[in-house]
């Protein structure tokens, strides 16, 4: 480890690093903007000017390396007068528009022009000019404010895989642009706003709504996916304004999702704020009482097994283990969480898991993909994947769609059959495997769908002691969830319990006339006309197709409004903290449940969030390592059995509207218009 001097003091410093990176170890803030941890080295604004001892010049300590010997100064009157000239000929262009620049507040040219800058400018020509640019309903574009750091232009082609954005031009006509007047196609085009270290890229959706100190800041986990990305909630009032990805190099890096980010305009659309009793085939509005007593007189009487219950996409721990208490009370064995159908082993953790990790992933050398579209399914675990691409080493094979996934891959076959030859070494993805260091199978919910969804867990299992995914040390074997709620619900047994019915024969169930009650935990994604003649309760935050088929519903609250352990698809457990009070007259999820149990006279023993979650750890201890990953024993799972020629049909057919947050959103609509419709033929808007 090479020794350097930093302003007097020495320091040992990891070799290959860079002055900066050093500097910053000694506890020495150096200024830039066209560096990031995240990105390649550009070296083209020169604000992080240090000297070196010898050197004939300021030396740029982004761009260079450490070295034996080395004396760095970086609060000389050389340091200081170098950064006064670049922050000068940084700002000769520049727009005063602070006062109406929606980075105002958070801007680093703002702060950096306080500490490092003159305090006037010598320029007295005409300023330059510079024509916005299109780039879709997400960003929002101020080009002249560019400071031609190109962030943005890596981002999109190192993290995104969408090599769209680059320089034109040179000296003052440099622009940066898309080249052909185009959108940006990315599912995570808002991590460009993040980045851009001054206001000529900021949210369009957010433009003009609010000033950063009017906001109140909430840490939280996004559910929009089931990665379970570190967010914050940056809330007004009774209102969410914008949600912003916080940093978890475990899980997100510092990267989110776009429907995670923009979907937040939904969370105060089409919502449940009152209960709701149907009268005459209309829903119409109820009291609380009345709608607790309609549920109660429909159910005193009714035999256990012509009881159901559903649990949604975004249904908490708490909650999913309140209605599966609810339920054993009432003597119903009927409940499922997983509406997709999916064939999951509730025995065994391992099959339903993501278990290699999401930082995992950065160690894998062989990659199989199979019956995924990761990046629709989970935007930041597929930016990871490319990650690892770009270092080289990687191979990749798919088994379903073609599918532009921001990196290439041996595309192995469109239909099930081929994880059967692979699985049994006839194919020679199969020694790709072999010989890797640390494999990786990655299972989507497209492939566990269907009649054969337990088949194929099987053979995918089978693969994996056939091409060596498993060891002491590693395993490969990972299972990409979508939505946040699944691995919880598992994980707190949220199944048919024995002789019970899972959503296949729930739905059959009711359509038969064999089930007469039916739950639904904010489950939106079944076939509601398959309900039959059932008495539907529906539990949620949104008027969407659950609230349309329900006889009672009762206003839940949305992830944004409560506190509630979610376990994202690697089996990580971590608390969303609420930012807001709850809409109306809408009440916990788990509050509810209690309530209710008291009037069917099956009073759940907790009368606290604190004690339901003691009770809940007890039942499920895995839950209880929040932040955490407790390891799944490798174990037999799946059925035996060959797979048939079917293709594959993908759980996502629009990333923009998947639940019904997304599908009340005004942006998700826009970016429908902008980005699926011109694929589908198909829109939002006529």
């Amino acid at each position: 480890m090479p020794k350097m001097t930093i302003d007097g003091i020495e320091i040992e410093v990891p070799a290959g690093i860079t002055v900066l990176q050093a500097c910053e170890m000694a506890g020495k803030e150096i200024p830039r903007f066209c560096y990031h941890e995240r990105l390649s080295v550009a070296g083209n604004c020169r604000m992080c000017l240090v000297e070196q001892e010898k050197a004939p010049k300021p030396i740029a300590s982004c761009a260079m390396p450490v070295a034996e010997g080395m004396v760095i100064k970086t609060d000389s009157p050389v340091v200081k007068k170098a950064r006064q000239g670049v922050m000068e000929f940084l700002l000769i262009n520049h727009p005063l528009d602070c006062p109406i620049c929606d980075q105002g507040g958070e801007c680093d040219l703002q702060d950096q022009a306080m500490a490092y800058g003159y305090h006037s400018s010598r320029y007295r020509e005409e300023k330059r000019a510079v024509p916005d640019k299109e780039f879709g309903p997400i960003v929002k574009t101020i080009m002249t404010r560019c400071i031609q750091c190109t962030r943005c232009i890596r981002f999109a082609t190192e993290v995104a895989g969408v090599e769209i954005l680059g320089a034109t031009g040179r000296g003052e006509h440099m622009e940066v642009t898309t080249y052909v007047e185009k959108t940006i196609n990315s599912e995570l085009s808002g991590n460009l706003v993040d980045i851009c270290p001054v206001g000529a890229l900021t949210s369009k959706p957010y433009a003009f709504i609010a000033r950063p100190w009017e906001l109140r800041k909430t840490q939280s986990i996004d559910v929009m996916d089931a990665v379970g990305s570190a967010i914050r909630i940056d809330s007004r009032g009774r209102e969410v304004l914008r949600i912003l990805p916080r940093v978890n190099d475990d899980v997100n890096e510092e990267w989110l999702a776009d429907k995670s980010r923009y979907a937040v305009d939904g969370l105060r659309r089409q919502r449940l704020d009152r209960p709701y009793l149907r009268v005459d085939g209309k829903l119409t509005p109820a009291t609380w009482p009345a709608a607790l007593e309609a549920i109660a007189n429909r159910v005193t009487g009714l035999p256990g097994n012509r009881m159901a219950a559903i649990a949604g996409d975004f249904a908490d721990a708490e909650s999913m283990f309140a209605l599966k208490g609810l339920m054993t009370e009432l003597g119903s064995p009927n409940l499922d969480c997983r509406q997709d159908g999916a064939a999951l082993d509730p025995n065994a953790r391992a099959s339903w898991l993501f278990n290699s990790t999401i930082a995992g992933i950065e160690k894998g050398d062989a990659i199989l993909i199979v019956g995924s579209n990761p990046r629709w399914e989970a935007p930041v675990l597929n930016a990871r994947i490319r990650k690892r691409y770009l270092k080289g080493g990687l191979k990749i094979g798919v088994i379903g769609p073609k599918l532009d996934l921001t990196y290439p891959y041996q595309h192995l076959g469109q239909t099930a059959d081929v994880l059967g030859q692979v699985a049994s070494g006839a194919h020679a993805f199969a020694d790709v495997l072999k010989n890797a260091k640390s494999p990786m199978l990655i299972l989507g919910q497209g492939a566990l769908r269907g009649p054969e969804g337990a088949a194929m867990l099987g053979t995918a299992r089978k693969l994996a002691d056939t091409c060596n995914l498993v060891r002491e040390d590693w395993n490969g074997f990972s299972v990409l969830q979508t939505a946040a709620a699944r691995v919880g619900g598992m994980e707190i047994g949220f199944v048919p319990q024995p002789n019970g019915r899972n959503v296949a024969g729930i739905l059959e169930g009711t359509a038969k006339g064999e089930i007469d009650f039916v739950y639904l935990l904010g489950a939106d994604e079944i076939d509601m006309t398959r309900l039959g003649k059932a008495f539907v309760v529906y539990q949620g935050h949104h008027g969407d197709a659950g609230a349309h088929r329900a006889d009672v519903v009762l206003p839940g609250v949305a992830y944004t409004e409560k506190s509630g352990i979610y376990m994202n698809t690697e089996g990580r457990a971590q608390i969303a903290e609420p930012a807001i009070e709850p809409l109306g007259e809408a009440k916990e999820d788990w509050a509810i449940l209690r309530a209710l149990s008291e009037k069917l006279g099956h009073t759940l023993p907790y009368d606290t969030l604190e004690q339901l979650r003691r009770a809940l750890f007890k039942a499920a201890p895995n839950l209880q390592q929040l932040g955490a990953i407790v390891p799944a024993k490798w174990e037999t799972f799946g059925r035996t059995g060959a797979v048939t020629a079917r293709a594959f049909h993908l759980p996502i057919a629009n990333y923009y509207m998947t639940d019904p947050i997304s599908r009340a959103s005004e942006t998700m609509a826009r970016c429908t218009d902008a980005f699926v419709a011109p694929m589908t033929g198909t829109g939002t808007h006529g």
